[in-house]
């Protein structure tokens, strides 16, 4: 039976001390954060129908199913590498790929002499001991006589010791200059600055068995594994009531999950590494971790808040798909800001891009991205627009994520000591975390960068930055030759800024970033 006008109204009155309803994202109050599920407290989070007044009304069914789209970084987690630890702190250990390619700081060679030191930066000379070839790309070399020039063919070099002042490799060239065909050594030509030099293997001599070792020593990131649990209160009562809308247990419980699912989610995302103690009733101090979010994991960051290009895109598919690690595939989980710009791109001087709606090895239906480097597959990340990073997204390796699992996720049901309720939950205890190089954070929002990331600039025009807005470390990547900044300036390359304002010296990048 309906109450009357009168008695509903007396039956809304917030008694004193009790909790307030909480606006959701949409502003409607109907959330009771921190209560258990019982009649009165759905009495008050469905305006004040008591007890004996609920009645079967028609319920829409997809009402409880709408945010299965909601937490893409969740559920690529789940489908990564797990790891199953012993504690929940762990050493994720990331290993570089060996240096391939050196530069020079200025010019050598180019005299009579049969040897030469070899120009490097001090890192670089590191990287390159004796014993080892070494080819000089843009320099060309001679045939064996010594006095014919091979165009295409390139100079290589054989690292026959170290300098002892400097520390930079000793060379001499293999097929260098000869000024008699006999000459047991060959003249190293000009090397200009700036020439790039791959690195070959090593070269032993007849009876050598002997060389530098490598010692190769994994850095590790340390990552704490965050416990995460979801409970559910129903006395048994509420259970036994006829209820205006169809509640049961089994539903009440799959919006807590949902509910679950998308605040860890948010945590994936966002959360910054902690470990602290607390105070437990009967139980003592025990430590509390939280977990490092993706977006500070990312080692190279893409700064882009202005509008999207297909130059911009391609340039963004080479950094991704030609760097020392290579991935199978490409996945831009982007904000709605990100994929709108991206969206409004004009293609229509680029036949080759394709452009094709498909459904992905994880089964969302994503634009996929074609481009010569790689496809990159685009989806919305939702929880991206609520973190305050619409026009920002993440570029991953979707085979280059680790899951670790210190306590697999598992549920749980208990009777309420003393209550005439159950109380049922998950516990989950795990971090994800990056694995490999190649993975690239889009900032989009304008605001400086925060973490250990290497900021790099998308830069479309032919001048340097203002004075002003030049920075010490500032990198940027030319999707146009560039004159501004050095004649040298090419499309395609990095280029990185030394001191602030008037000051700043550029140079080249040299090598991957």
């Amino acid at each position: 039976m309906y109450t009357n006008q009168s008695e509903e109204n007396e039956s809304v009155k917030v008694v004193s001390g009790e909790p307030t309803m909480t606006e959701g994202t949409t502003g409607l109050k109907d959330i009771l954060p921190g209560q258990p599920t019982t009649v009165s407290g759905a009495a008050g989070a469905t305006g004040g129908i008591n007890a004996g007044n609920f009645i079967d009304t028609a319920i829409d069914d997809q009402l409880f199913h709408f945010n299965n789209e909601d937490t893409p970084l969740m559920n690529l987690m789940l489908r990564a590498k797990r790891v199953q630890v012993n504690s929940p702190v762990v050493d994720h250990y990331m290993i570089d790929e060996a240096k391939s390619v050196v530069y020079t700081n200025f010019k050598c060679g180019g005299d009579s002499r049969g040897t030469c030191t070899l120009p490097l930066s001090q890192g670089d000379a590191n990287a390159v001991r004796p014993h080892t070839t070494l080819l000089v790309k843009g320099v060309n070399g001679y045939e064996e006589d010594g006095n014919t020039v091979t165009p295409g063919k390139d100079l290589m070099l054989f690292v026959s010791g170290e300098d002892s002042s400097s520390g930079m490799p000793v060379v001499r060239a293999v097929n260098g200059k000869k000024t008699s065909p006999e000459d047991e050594y060959s003249q190293i030509p000009e090397i200009p600055k700036g020439t790039k030099i791959v690195i070959l293997a090593n070269s032993l001599y007849e009876t050598q068995k002997e060389v530098d070792p490598d010692l190769i020593l994994p850095q590790p990131t340390r990552i704490y594994l965050q416990k995460r649990g979801m409970n559910q209160v129903v006395s048994d009562y509420f259970e036994s009531q006829k209820k205006r809308m169809p509640f049961s247990q089994a539903v009440i419980a799959e919006q807590a999950i949902a509910n679950f699912k998308v605040r860890g989610n948010r945590t994936l995302w966002a959360s910054r590494a902690g470990k602290f103690k607390v105070q437990v009733p009967k139980m003592g101090m025990q430590y509390v971790f939280t977990t490092e979010g993706l977006r500070w994991q990312f080692r190279r960051e893409l700064e882009e808040p202005g509008t999207w290009t297909v130059d911009k895109i391609i340039a963004m598919a080479k950094m991704f798909f030609t760097g020392e690690d290579v991935p199978k595939s490409a996945l831009l989980l982007a904000g709605k800001n990100l994929l709108e710009s991206i969206q409004k791109v004009d293609y229509s001087k680029h036949p080759e891009i394709q452009i094709t709606t498909k459904v992905n090895s994880v089964g969302w239906t994503v634009t996929n991205f074609h481009t010569v480097f790689g496809d990159i597959e685009i989806k919305r990340e939702p929880t991206l627009d609520r973190l305050g990073w619409s026009n920002s997204g993440a570029l991953i390796g979707e085979n280059r994520l680790v899951h670790y699992v210190y306590s697999e996720e598992h549920a749980f049901t208990d009777r309420v000591e003393g209550e005439e309720a159950t109380r049922s939950g998950l516990l989950i205890w795990d971090a994800v975390a990056l694995k490999g190089t190649c993975h690239i954070w889009i900032n989009g929002e304008g605001t400086d960068s925060e973490g250990a990331a290497n900021l790099i600039k998308l830069w479309d025009l032919p001048t340097a930055p203002a004075e002003e807005d030049i920075h010490d470390g500032m990198t940027l990547y030319l999707t146009v030759n560039c004159p501004g900044i050095d004649s040298c300036a090419k499309s395609g390359q990095l280029w990185k800024a030394s001191g602030t304002g008037n000051g700043a010296k550029w140079s080249m990048v040299q090598g991957e970033v």
